[in-house]
């Protein structure tokens, strides 16, 4: 899909095929050009059945849109990335999950909405 991203890591993983929207990919991509090291996707686009599987955010999350992702990383390298993400700009919501074993950066580009508001960081 991208340089640095291939469709399998990005593509829904229930196996129907949905993908980023190419206009996200494309601020992740600058994001990983800039950042310098590889990213893990852990979670990237999800339809709306696999996302209330997978998600507290059900049919509706972020992720279904096609406009989210979330990349592996931790500590230190997490800092980084997050130093990089808010430089470049473009995302409007930022999720940090630091503790546990599963640790990630969620980042999504979605607009300002009663249920979703924008710009926005959380925690899991």
């Amino acid at each position: 899909m991208t340089p640095h991203f291939t469709k399998a890591e990005l593509t829904c993983r229930c196996g129907c095929g949905m993908l980023p929207e190419p206009k996200f990919m494309e601020k992740i991509e600058t994001l990983r050009v800039l950042y310098g090291k590889p990213i893990s996707v852990s979670s990237a686009a999800r339809c709306p059945t696999y996302n209330a599987k997978v998600s507290g955010t059900g049919l509706t999350g972020p992720h279904t849109t096609g406009r989210a992702l979330d990349a592996e990383v931790s500590r230190g390298e997490a800092h980084a990335l997050l130093r990089w993400a808010m430089r470049h700009g473009g995302f409007t919501g930022i999720g940090v999950q630091q503790k546990g074993a599963k640790r990630f950066l969620h980042f999504d580009d979605l607009p300002d909405a009663t249920s979703q508001p924008r710009p926005t960081l959380w925690s899991y």
